[in-house]
């Protein structure tokens, strides 16, 4: 996929001003980038070489469910903002190659795992006093001594791994590769044992067609009672009827969800008000200050893409990731 000649490469995007701001003095000789306003988010000029999408649900670009006529025109690439690519339309696949953000996020999230495994051990913040009349000693618990069970292994995974063994915490790893953990004091486990020994068990794969409610009524009764849930990955892996069901008889202690679905859950819904449940928004990888890294991610892919080297994150369509 060699481009020829790097004169009036055109490059579109559906992200904002600071990303542009960001990219565009960094941009080689003869690269133009324009950005394509949420309403004409898929009108990609036709001659337009690269396309930066970013969630529909973030740039408010939709996801129309046919294909704009004459897709993908002129396009070679398209480089997505997430890792994650199930919220983009399907056709989005039929041509270019497609690159994801895959391991932009990682840190910050797995530094939010970490906090919400802490705040249930730790029992935060129900063990703040703010008078004298309920100052009373309190059972905490650790994560030393406990099992990580992670249900996906990709680069989230892995900086997830990398921070809790460090505290003592033994890790399991249930993924679709075989290939051995690249973290050091992780083992694999099939899908069945993961959830059994599970203290934490923590939700960080790809939403597909075959890992759609994964941990649905028969995986959760199969976890270890008290189980604290985690889920930082989409909100169709979980089933959240299968959830709610499994708090009430007390099989789920816990459940840190950053992701529902839909996003947002609608007025009412239990699991907002369940007393065991704590729900973020959607919030887990960061915010804009990831910008500065995601554009470095871009502009290496933009040159591999500019000299014919191979793209890093690069999604397989039959696999959904």
């Amino acid at each position: 996929m060699s481009v020829s000649s790097q004169n009036d490469i055109l490059v579109v995007h559906h992200l904002g001003p600071e990303f542009e701001q960001l990219a565009a003095p960094l941009l080689p000789a003869g690269v133009r980038l324009i950005r394509l306003p949420p309403e004409h988010a898929w009108d990609v000029p036709e001659e337009a070489r690269a396309l930066v999408a970013g969630p529909p649900r973030l740039t408010g670009s939709g996801s129309p469910a046919s294909p704009v006529p004459g897709w993908p025109r002129g396009l070679a690439w398209i480089q997505t903002l997430s890792t994650g690519v199930d919220a983009y339309p399907r056709w989005m696949f039929e041509g270019p190659v497609v690159t994801c953000g895959r391991g932009l996020h990682a840190i910050p999230i797995a530094e939010f795992v970490l906090a919400s495994m802490l705040a249930v051990e730790k029992r935060f913040p129900a063990v703040w006093v703010t008078e004298a009349a309920v100052w009373r000693r309190q059972h905490l618990g650790s994560l030393h001594g406990k099992t990580l069970g992670l249900i996906g292994f990709g680069a989230i995974g892995a900086a997830i791994a990398e921070r809790a063994v460090p505290f003592g915490m033994r890790v399991l790893a249930h993924r679709r590769s075989t290939e051995a953990p690249s973290v050091p004091g992780v083992a694999l486990a099939d899908l069945n044992r993961t959830l059994s020994e599970a203290d934490h068990l923590v939700l960080a794969l790809p939403l597909t067609p075959a890992t759609r409610h994964i941990l649905g009524a028969e995986a959760l009764a199969q976890t270890k009672p008290g189980v604290h849930v985690v889920n930082i990955a989409r909100g169709g892996v979980l089933d959240h009827d299968a959830l709610l069901a499994a708090l009430d008889d007390g099989r789920v202690g816990s459940a840190s969800l950053d992701v529902t679905d839909p996003e947002p859950l609608p007025a009412g819904h239990r699991l907002y008000g369940h007393p065991n449940v704590n729900i973020s928004p959607h919030l887990s990888a960061g915010g804009s200050a990831d910008t500065q890294g995601f554009v470095t991610l871009f502009l290496d892919n933009l040159n591999r893409f500019l000299t014919g080297a191979d793209l890093t994150g690069r999604v397989l369509p039959d696999r959904g990731y």
